[in-house]
């Protein structure tokens, strides 16, 4: 497909978004979902009465988000809500992301952001067949699905973009199953927030730990990133059911392709969970600063 037909159908996404949410806050969005899009719970709740959000006064930035490629398991789910776990096993990580414009550093209302993982054993919904490969039954390989690009722009063999590479042209994904967990969408409120509840993402090979971003403005992908976690937390973490038995992890923030600092989460622990938070700061006027 052209690149003027894939622009032509991301315009019809999220017109589609805008026609039903309409400048709904957050809030309004979760109200207007009722809760019931999620088998945990629905809308997103904090931990421990903790607030992600808060965690954004240590993570404030106006520097450009890198971009990066969306990899090969991107498709629009259609799922907006806070609480994207569904039947997700995993240690609990609530997430909030700001979004503002890199030059001025004010918030964004009303922008559509999408967040995207695999589960604990390196999976991800919607492709769970092509994102298990040859090392092993439910083993996730860092062999590309047919016809597709390396996942998430990894480096299946040693190959790969170069850190903090440009988006790529690469297709969305067509769904071969009917999951949706761990995915999700939400719309930014008056201070450009967005809120989820997820579970910290498990790793598959090639590829170090990562959460998918995407930032929708004005008919447009207006980012495309990827969110990271400190190695002696996520080491941590996968001494825990169910992470402890997906072994073999062989990449590391270090190895990764696509990794720099600038994609490291804000976290902190709240009980047994865990909060975190990012600013993305997106080219809203498309001038490149």
């Amino acid at each position: 497909m052209g690149s003027q037909a894939l622009d032509h159908e991301e315009g019809k996404r999220v017109s589609r978004r805008t026609l039903v949410f309409g400048s709904l806050t957050l809030a309004g969005v979760i109200a207007a979902c009722g809760g019931k899009e999620s088998a945990t719970g629905g809308a997103s709740t904090t931990a421990a009465g903790a607030d992600p959000a808060v965690l954004l006064s240590e993570a404030t930035t106006c520097t450009l988000s890198p971009t990066t490629t969306q990899g090969p398991y991107y498709f629009d789910a259609d799922k907006v809500r806070g609480d994207i776990r569904e039947d997700r096993q995993g240690m609990r990580l609530d997430l909030a992301l700001k979004v503002v414009d890199s030059e001025g550093c004010g918030p964004l209302k009303d922008v559509v952001v999408e967040i995207w993982h695999c589960d604990a054993a390196g999976l991800y919904s919607g492709a769970e067949s092509q994102s298990t490969g040859g090392g092993g039954e439910g083993m996730p390989s860092g062999a590309p699905p047919a016809g597709l690009a390396p996942p998430s722009g990894g480096r299946p063999g040693g190959g790969g973009p170069p850190s903090g590479g440009g988006a790529g042209n690469v297709a969305d994904l067509v769904p071969t199953d009917d999951k949706r967990y761990l995915r999700g969408a939400q719309v930014t409120d008056a201070q450009g927030l967005v809120r989820f509840t997820t579970v910290w993402p498990g790793w598959y090979r090639g590829r170090t730990v990562h959460v998918h971003a995407m930032v929708h403005l004005a008919n447009t992908k207006a980012l495309t990133t990827q969110l990271m976690f400190d190695e002696a937390l996520n080491d941590e973490v996968f001494t825990t059911a169910p992470y402890a038995t997906h072994t073999g992890r062989d990449t590391t923030n270090g190895d990764d392709t696509i990794y720099n600092d600038s994609m490291l989460l804000t976290v902190q622990q709240a009980g047994d969970s865990y909060l975190a938070a990012k600013v993305l700061a997106v080219d809203a006027d498309k001038d490149g600063a």
